[in-house]
């Protein structure tokens, strides 16, 4: 996910200039600053815009972390989709998720932060249109799981929403003190370990 990606909505439509102008100078100030550190005078002066035009896009800053999360998530959705188109098998797709999840921590520590971190601290995150995002992004994981038990690839005696959990949790945890410390994050290497992990407990057994 580049910031470039952010100057258009996923339908394609160009977004206004000064809209596109706030939502770089906050990603830019997050990749130095933690969120609750940045006022909107720092934003508008980072945009080159007034602070007027910020209220005139965004209810307010955190409406404005919100959208910038939501841009973010809906490319990642649009990514994965055309990721998984052609891939055979629930756990080979399961694999190249597991892969996309990592590597987008890994490659866009800002979008990780944003998710990680500053959404959740905040009960509104949990009320937001970015939220069912990350909702929908987590059904398609179960969804996934559970195709795998129709089609005989994962143990039917295990909840499919434990293995979600299982998966979800694990890809945050092994990436959170890379995103929070700048420390490098080896999608390769981690997607590896992760299923080699995960799938000697979930795959079923041929007789």
């Amino acid at each position: 996910l580049l910031v470039n990606n952010l100057t258009k909505s996923p339908k394609n439509k160009p977004l206004p200039p000064g809209r596109v102008k706030i939502i770089q100078a906050l990603i830019s100030l997050l990749e130095h600053k933690e969120f609750n550190a940045i006022t909107t005078s720092e934003i508008a002066k980072s945009a080159g815009v007034t602070e007027a035009l910020i209220y005139k896009y965004f209810k307010d800053k955190r409406d404005l972390l919100h959208q910038v999360l939501r841009e973010y998530l809906e490319q990642y959705g649009i990514q994965l989709e055309h990721d998984l188109k052609g891939i055979k098998g629930a756990l080979n797709k399961l694999r190249k998720l597991i892969w996309s999840h990592i590597n987008v921590y890994a490659t866009n520590k800002v979008f990780a932060r944003i998710l990680l971190v500053e959404a959740r601290t905040h009960p509104d995150y949990y009320k937001s249109e970015t939220y069912n995002l990350v909702k929908q992004y987590s059904d398609t994981v179960l969804n996934l799981i559970e195709e795998g038990v129709r089609n005989s690839e994962i143990r039917d005696d295990l909840p499919p929403k434990l293995i979600r959990h299982g998966i979800l949790g694990s890809i945050e945890q092994i990436c959170f003190s890379g995103v929070i410390f700048g420390r490098e994050i080896s999608p390769d290497k981690l997607a590896e370990d992760l299923c080699e992990l995960l799938f000697k407990g979930i795959e079923r057994k041929r007789n």
